[in-house]
């Protein structure tokens, strides 16, 4: 089996679980579209936004997401991307957003800070790439991400929490192994918790994907997590937003 296969099995099982309702496309022979907004002042961080499943890169520019960014951030540039359902049922998706986005952004501004902003499957994505190249990104965003289904979820939950959860070996990334594997690697920031101390989550105390983000938000200092009523649309993700950018931003 080629190693493209398995990571294509990987987004055809995560389309199956996440994607009822509809999902923006995307042409993936070409590359990801994407929108530059330079920081008002000079800059010393570069946030990279990755659409969740109803976006796409017109989605982002339309809710003012940048705009938002910098006024609580005006040294960070902003990179909004298409990275949509599309690029991830090719199963590169991570390749493809290092490649074609943040390698030569960080090649031009070696020395800027990166962030990721991700919203539900984009919160997927920014995980994902984290994993695939650790210390990269000098922080996480994460509005509502998706984590996996409930087979997963109660797996760990009857473990007694991620903290006693037995993964058992590590495996290839396939259909059947990628919720684990995803959990496999944030249940490694227990011991290695650096990549904690960067991350701040935001989750609608009435949306689908809160009972997952809970088994994940023990491993994070207390500050970094804000719940906040609402449910899993941009009426919950613009103040969230606002606020996790505060608080990451101190």
């Amino acid at each position: 089996m080629s190693r493209r296969r398995p990571l294509r099995m990987l987004a055809a099982l995560t389309a199956a679980f996440l994607l009822g309702g509809c999902a923006a496309g995307g042409d993936i022979t070409r590359p990801i579209p994407t929108a530059y907004i330079p920081a008002p002042q000079p800059a010393h961080r570069l946030v990279v936004m990755l659409p969740g499943r109803g976006d796409d890169l017109a989605g982002l520019q339309r809710h003012r997401i940048a705009a938002l960014i910098q006024q609580q951030w005006p040294d960070a540039d902003v990179i909004l991307t298409g990275l949509t359902m599309p690029f991830y049922l090719q199963g590169r998706a991570p390749q493809r957003l290092h490649d074609e986005v943040i390698a030569p952004a960080l090649a031009q501004h070696p020395h800027r800070q990166l962030w990721l902003m991700g919203i539900s499957l984009g919160g997927m994505g920014a995980l994902l790439y984290d994993r695939a190249y650790p210390k990269q990104a000098h922080g996480l965003l994460l509005l509502s991400p998706y984590l996996g289904d409930r087979a997963i979820r109660h797996e760990i939950q009857h473990a007694g929490g991620l903290a006693h959860w037995q993964p058992g070996p590590p495996q290839p990334l396939t259909s059947a192994t990628f919720q684990r594997e995803l959990w496999r690697y944030l249940q490694d920031w227990i011991d290695r918790p650096q990549r904690a101390r960067t991350t701040w989550i935001a989750y609608g105390a009435s949306e689908r994907f809160r009972t997952s983000i809970a088994l994940l938000t023990p491993v994070l200092p207390g500050d970094h997590v804000l719940e906040r009523p609402g449910h899993h649309n941009w009426t919950l993700w613009t103040p969230a937003a606002r606020q996790l950018l505060e608080r990451a931003g101190r």
